[in-house]
């Protein structure tokens, strides 16, 4: 058993420091960073494995308190003879049974590197007592399916091995998602990989009490310059206890929101209610090329003219030059174009804030058409493939990186932008390999992936407040990383505004992630809850004389009453299913406020007019009033009951029930 640990788990919900000695991420810690330890990352030196030599190079650590929750511990290895120089920089929590680290690998020497390949940021064996079953719980990426996001449960029968991972560069892309939960006999973990292009993860059932984890770089084989570093990716393990695998998803939320979730005022950003303000038009129009500046500045007027009050105007892909024939051909023209803005985009968001909004701006800068002016002025920049239109801007460049950064960065200033929309709308594998030497195969994509940081901690670091909307074709980018910087407004590019897929997406994505958003067309009451969620950004024509405002203004209200919930915990009531004649029900509640609410949609070809659903996260012996609001009746049921069982009837198809809850006071 390689440098396995027994978990003691915590009991949920309780600070890590409350149990000395029993705190998993400290046993963890002390386990593996410790000197003469093997470290819980591997990698080949010299055609050798690291377990064979690294406890026995110079080893180092300092430790630093961040803040008065996290710790950091710096731990150093030094190899005497080639000077190569590993850091690992963790981080540990007072208030979480968690462990993070990132490592870097430096050259400190004279001559190349020998060849470092098979990385891997998680090379380690998690032993857990007791005997009984072993799941895997992960999730599908986004692939613009209706099951974007869905679970994916295996059984871990004692010699499984389960491997998965992107294919095509970007993190969350079709088939894998970088989190997911090992539920083991008596508690579990939670495991976060944060890296923003093609991670592979395995998962083996090692013995009949122990799991393996490894994760990291798909492929890596290459020598490093003097005085070169490169970084790996992140790895979070957060460590649950109990019989519910959903206390590991929730713990998980609650860990994200504190510790992973941008913030404003020491608590998680709210994530915005947004309304297109330019899409349409006739003919050749596409996506918002047909978009003007008088059009945007009366939309903006507009809204608050009929009582429509959403937090954040937004000018999606188009406004630049070269975009009106298709907007894909304008990506590397990222200047507005003054035909249709002859002022720049600057009275756009001057008419929104007049009218209590802020503004967002879509761009795409990884991709770039030919023909266009970064294509024509800075080829040097580019990667580029044959028989193929698109190029990448190589973020790995910094001359591209700090123009790239040095432009945005103006027009948020001069235009006002509040919300920095990025796109990434093609595959970057091909790119990366293809610019890669025979001694640097893996290194274009670490460039890259270290520049998509720096540029994005730069602007966050340039405008104070300033959020980004982290977007690829969709949700395809989402890991620790960038959620720590960004958040998902448009999640997936399935099939626009369809309700039952988005009542999927809403259902898988919120066992890992609870900020996230989607969009909606239509006010309706079933299509308008089956996109609700932390954000939600609306695409409604209000200038058609059947537009149904009474109804729209009354959404809008739900929405932001309902909004807070969405950062609560989660627990999904019905099984998943894609299928239109099934029922889909979830809660959202908070347990310090005491509340919740329940989601239940019957899908238009379902043959049930009633479910039963039991309810979680309740206190059994109290009291509370539940109300079921489309029928406007309330109920006084205790906690037990309720976890017990609930009847749910929704007499016509398609339908929706919304039902909400709290802790009755007392009589």
């Amino acid at each position: 058993m390689k440098n396995a640990i027994l978990i003691s788990l915590l009991v949920a919900g309780l600070p890590a420091s409350a149990l000395f000695g029993q705190d998993p991420a400290k046993e963890f810690v002390e386990a593996h960073f410790s000197k003469g330890k093997t470290p819980p990352f591997a990698f080949i030196y010299g055609g050798k494995p690291s377990s064979s030599f690294i406890s026995g190079w110079k080893y180092s650590e300092q430790t630093r308190k961040l803040d008065k929750e996290r710790t950091e511990r710096v731990c150093t290895y030094a190899d005497p003879v080639t000077g190569l120089v590993i850091r690992s920089v963790l981080t540990t929590f007072s208030d979480y049974p968690a462990v993070e680290w990132v490592v870097t690998q430096k050259n400190t020497g004279k001559a190349n590197s020998p060849v470092l390949e098979e990385i891997e940021a998680l090379d380690a064996d998690l032993a857990f007592s007791g005997a009984g079953d072993f799941i895997l719980h992960r999730a599908k990426g986004s692939n613009a399916e209706r099951s974007d996001f869905a679970p994916i449960d295996a059984a871990l029968a004692p010699g499984t091995d389960i491997a998965f991972g992107p294919v095509a560069g970007r993190s969350s892309d079709n088939t894998a998602f970088p989190f997911y939960n090992i539920e083991a006999p008596g508690g579990g973990v939670m495991v976060g990989i944060g890296w923003s292009g093609r991670w592979k993860a395995d998962v083996r059932r090692s013995s009949a009490e122990t799991v393996h984890l490894a994760a990291g770089l798909e492929k890596t084989h290459f020598v490093l310059y003097p005085g070169e570093e490169v970084r790996t990716p992140s790895i979070l393990l957060l460590f649950w206890q109990g019989d519910d695998r959903m206390t590991g998803h929730n713990l998980l939320r609650r860990f994200i929101l504190k510790h992973h979730t941008p913030q404003k005022e020491g608590k998680p950003v709210t994530w915005p209610l947004a309304a297109g303000i330019a899409f349409g038009g006739p003919g050749s129009c596409n996506e918002y090329s047909c978009a003007t500046e008088t059009y945007a500045i009366a939309m903006a007027y507009r809204l608050g003219q009929f009582g429509l009050y959403p937090e954040i105007g937004w000018i999606d892909a188009g406004w630049f030059e070269g975009a009106q024939e298709s907007w894909w051909k304008g990506v590397g023209n990222w200047f507005v174009n003054k035909k249709n803005f002859p002022n720049g985009l600057r009275p756009v968001s001057d008419a929104l804030k007049k009218n209590g909004m802020g503004f967002l701006l879509w761009f795409e800068p990884e991709r770039v058409f030919e023909g266009t002016a970064l294509d024509r002025e800075h080829p040097e920049w580019l990667i580029k493939l044959p028989q193929s239109s698109s190029r990448l801007l190589n973020l790995g460049n910094e001359k591209a990186r700090r123009w790239l950064t040095d432009h945005v960065s103006g027009m948020l200033e001069k235009e006002r932008i509040s919300i920095y929309r990025q796109d990434f709308n093609f595959d970057p594998m091909p790119y990366w390999q293809a610019n890669d030497g025979p001694e640097r195969v893996g290194m274009t994509e670490i460039r890259h992936i270290e520049g998509l940081y720096a540029y994005w901690d730069e602007l966050l670091r340039r405008h104070p407040g300033l959020l980004i909307d982290n977007c690829a074709s969709g949700g395809r980018r989402l890991d620790l990383e960038t959620i720590s910087r960004s958040s998902p407004l448009w999640r997936t590019d399935y099939q626009y505004f369809e309700p039952n897929g988005y009542q999927c997406h809403t259902y898988g994505i919120n066992f890992y992630l609870p900020c996230s958003g989607t969009g909606n067309n239509n006010p309706d009451t079933y299509a308008f809850r089956s996109s609700m969620g932390s954000s939600l950004v609306l695409g409604w024509d209000i200038n058609q004389n059947t537009f149904p405002l009474e109804q729209a203004r009354r959404s809008i209200e739900d929405f932001k009453r309902l909004r807070p919930y969405f950062y609560g915990d989660y627990y999904p009531l019905t099984d998943y299913s894609t299928s239109d004649d099934a029922w889909m029900a979830y809660q959202f509640a908070r347990p310090d406020v005491r509340d919740g609410i329940v989601l239940a949609f019957r899908r238009g070809a379902s043959k049930v007019e009633t479910i039963n659903v039991k309810l979680r996260g309740l206190e059994p012996e109290s009291r509370y009033d539940v109300t079921y609001e489309d029928y406007g009746i309330t109920l006084t049921e205790t906690g037990k009951k309720l976890s017990g069982g609930m009847d749910i009837k929704i007499p016509g198809a398609p339908g929706s029930v919304l039902v909400t809850y709290h802790v009755r006071e007392k009589d």
